[in-house]
């Protein structure tokens, strides 16, 4: 047997799976099952104390979605996972056990609209805030950061924009405050961008997207590096003694599987934003063609930014994989594999031909997702950042006059076809 480490399309097949003992079933079973029996009564008790590892009740964990879990995190170089319902829940999650009243993070200004939304108005019920700063300032980034702050976050590849952020950057001044980096990878996907590499502490996905591929599920994950220090001060959730399990101090009991253990013995159990089975076996199964999938989307992302890049009725093209993009530069150290298949355009035209636009599509399809087999559309400022002001959306990249395109899997000549008839009609 070679000592060698398996490929990217290796892992995304068998990180994770392993035939079923009890049948021998070859792909991981949906253990559609709300709890599981112990073997006595000690077992139980071990289980209750996180003196063992086991299943218990499937709010906490569960077969199928732990293969999820361990998949994620090979895939993405961690050392634990933990998967729940959502994209927004995982980053409440993630953010959950480093948070408390008064405290803040420092987040980009270049996020998904819900995100800016989670971040700016809901964490508030918390008491937690957050400072939005332009990551491509790394001085405003370090300025807004002040002995409250607890983590830095970003998007790896920024939804809507396809702005690729300097990670290696910001993770330098994550550590020299004692911080955590958060990358949300969604949109890079583990293929494209392993943020770990570049010094992430946590990385978080919306399952939802590119890794189930299909537009079928709702779901989300954390994955842990296992490399950041947890007793240095600034995070008592990991350093004191926990008064739910008899004074456990999780760093201490824990190392570097304090944040994954902490996430699913208190984060799952208390906030219940848990993954169901199913949803877990339809990532899987995506998550085996993700390198084919993504390679495919970024190859037709390519030749469509490139003719609207050329087109005199387009304003400008945000794609990164364009020569022309300012982070194009940055793709090759980043996401050294694509920029992915989202981005935006701006039309000359203005704001009411970009809704004229949007309702002339026929091939792309009209929805609030991304990282679909299909190709998608969207005009961001009246849908999902509409609830930012103006400078808000542009900033995030949303701006009025701005359409963002998630590019699917179709025949590129049938994609830019339908854009062309579309822009056709939007400039009429």
């Amino acid at each position: 047997m070679s000592d060698k480490q398996p490929g990217f399309d290796t892992l995304q097949i068998h990180a994770g799976a392993r035939p079923d003992p009890a049948t021998g079933a070859r792909q991981v079973p949906i253990y559609q099952s709300t709890a599981f029996v112990f073997r006595d009564a000690d077992h139980a008790a071990a289980l209750f104390n996180l003196q063992e590892l086991g299943y218990i009740y499937s709010r906490l964990t569960n077969p199928t979605v732990a293969a999820l879990q361990e998949r994620m995190a090979t895939l993405e170089g961690g050392a634990g996972a933990v998967c729940c319902s959502s994209g927004h829940a995982a980053q409440i999650m993630a953010l959950f056990p480093l948070m408390g009243p008064g405290l803040n993070i420092v987040s980009s200004n270049r996020l998904y609209g819900g995100t800016v939304t989670q971040f700016s108005q809901t964490i508030k019920r918390f008491g937690w805030s957050a400072k939005f700063v332009d990551t491509e300032d790394l001085a405003a980034v370090e300025a807004a950061i002040d002995d409250n702050t607890r983590a830095i976050f970003c998007e790896s590849i920024a939804n809507p924009g396809g702005y690729i952020t300097d990670l290696d950057a910001l993770a330098a001044i994550a550590d020299r405050n004692g911080i955590p980096l958060i990358v949300d990878n969604t949109t890079a996907t583990p293929y494209l961008c392993r943020p770990i590499e570049h010094g992430a502490t946590l990385v978080v996905h919306s399952l939802t997207k590119y890794l189930t591929g299909n537009g079928t599920v709702t779901g989300g994950c954390i994955i842990d590096s296992g490399k950041f220090n947890w007793s240095n001060g600034k995070f008592p959730s990991f350093s004191e003694p926990e008064p739910a399990y008899h004074g456990l101090k999780f760093h201490e009991t824990f190392g570097h599987l304090a944040f994954t253990f902490h996430s699913i013995a208190i984060g799952l159990r208390d906030l219940g934003m848990t993954m169901n089975p199913q949803g877990a076996h339809y990532t899987l199964l995506g998550i085996e063609t993700l390198s084919l999938r993504m390679e495919r989307h970024c190859a037709n992302a390519v030749k469509v930014a490139e003719w609207l890049e050329n087109d005199p009725r387009v304003a400008y093209v945000t794609y990164a994989g364009l020569p022309s993009s300012p982070y194009h530069d940055r793709m090759a150290r980043i996401c050294p594999k694509g920029a992915s298949a989202l981005f935006t355009f701006s039309l000359k035209a203005g704001y009411e031909a970009c809704v004229k636009l949007i309702d002339s599509v026929n091939l792309f399809s009209h929805v609030a997702n991304l990282g679909d087999t299909r190709s998608l559309i969207i005009h961001s400022a009246s849908t999902t950042h509409r609830q930012l002001t103006e400078t808000q959306q542009i900033a995030a990249g949303a701006a009025p006059d701005v359409v963002r395109l998630s590019i699917g899997l179709e025949d590129p000549e049938d994609i830019i076809a339908d854009l062309d008839q579309a822009l056709a009609k939007a400039t009429a």
